[in-house]
């Protein structure tokens, strides 16, 4: 009798199914991504790179580094100021006035007084041939008074003695409240030295004094023109003390705006400490 072996007992692995069944595995076990560490990197950030105040040593420099550029500030100003207006250079370049017969540099000429000297001057040089310039200047800078930088203009203006010799040139400097007339040889005929001290002494100082520009400069004009037609003299202006005011500040003045001065630096020392250790202390109280 032949035995029949069956599968099972011919090969052990029949044991085990050959294709076992795939069972899927369980999640359970997977840890998810934590993302605390995430989280807190911002924070950190934010810790490292929030605000350390700085000492009150530091807020003492900065203090004062404003009030020395305040202070710089305050007193350039006033310089640049002066140098801008003080422009007797830029009258020396650009020469005589075409048609106007007025270089009103200082800018204290009305327009009414322009065209009065304008039509008083042209009916002068059309009748007689004599030309006169009138300039203000605010102040001066390169010569010691009015009268050098007078004869400066009437040589730069007219190089040559044909070419001055019957020009004439009144020059105003309204800072020093001082005038002058100078010209060529033949115009200081014309006038006569007389009218010319006078003008020099009596119109242009005194007026100028009262800051009575306008008047000082048409005086001055209309004196001279009666001078060269011959005329008798107009005379000086009507005043009860020509007596010229110093420009120099008395020892009062000068303590005066010193005290001014002190009390000033001071308030901006106070400001420079105060306001810096306010704003610190506001911080660290908050």
């Amino acid at each position: 009798m032949e035995t029949i072996l069956s599968p099972r007992s011919f090969c052990p692995l029949f044991k085990t199914p050959l294709f076992p069944q795939l069972q899927p595995k369980s999640s359970s076990g997977l840890k998810p991504i934590c993302c605390a560490a995430l989280r807190k990197q911002p924070s950190q950030s934010i810790k490292q790179s929030s605000y350390k105040p700085t000492s009150w040593l530091d807020n003492v420099h900065q203090g004062l580094a404003a009030l020395a550029i305040s202070l710089a500030l305050n007193f350039s100003l006033p310089i640049l100021a002066d140098s801008v207006l003080a422009s007797e250079f830029d009258v020396l370049n650009d020469g005589p006035p075409k048609e106007s017969y007025v270089l009103d540099d200082a800018g204290v000429l009305s327009r009414v007084t322009k065209s009065d000297l304008k039509r008083l001057l042209s009916d002068l040089e059309s009748r007689k041939g004599y030309h006169i310039n009138i300039v203000t200047v605010r102040k001066l800078t390169s010569k010691a008074d009015a009268f050098e930088y007078a004869d400066q203009v009437l040589e730069r203006w007219y190089p040559t003695v044909e070419e001055g010799n019957n020009k004439g040139i009144v020059v105003l400097v309204t800072s020093q409240k001082e005038g002058a007339v100078t010209g060529g040889p033949e115009f200081v005929k014309a006038v006569g030295d007389s009218i010319l001290d006078a003008t020099v002494s009596e119109n242009l100082p005194v007026l100028a004094t009262e800051e009575k520009y306008n008047e000082a400069l048409y005086s001055a004009a209309k004196r001279l023109v009666a001078a060269v037609d011959g005329l008798p003299d107009p005379g000086g202006p009507q005043t009860k003390d020509n007596k010229r005011e110093s420009n120099f500040k008395t020892r009062e003045e000068t303590d005066e705006k010193r005290g001014q001065f002190t009390l000033v630096v001071g308030g901006l020392l106070v400001i420079a400490f105060v306001v810096p250790m306010a704003q610190y202390y506001a911080y660290v109280s908050c």
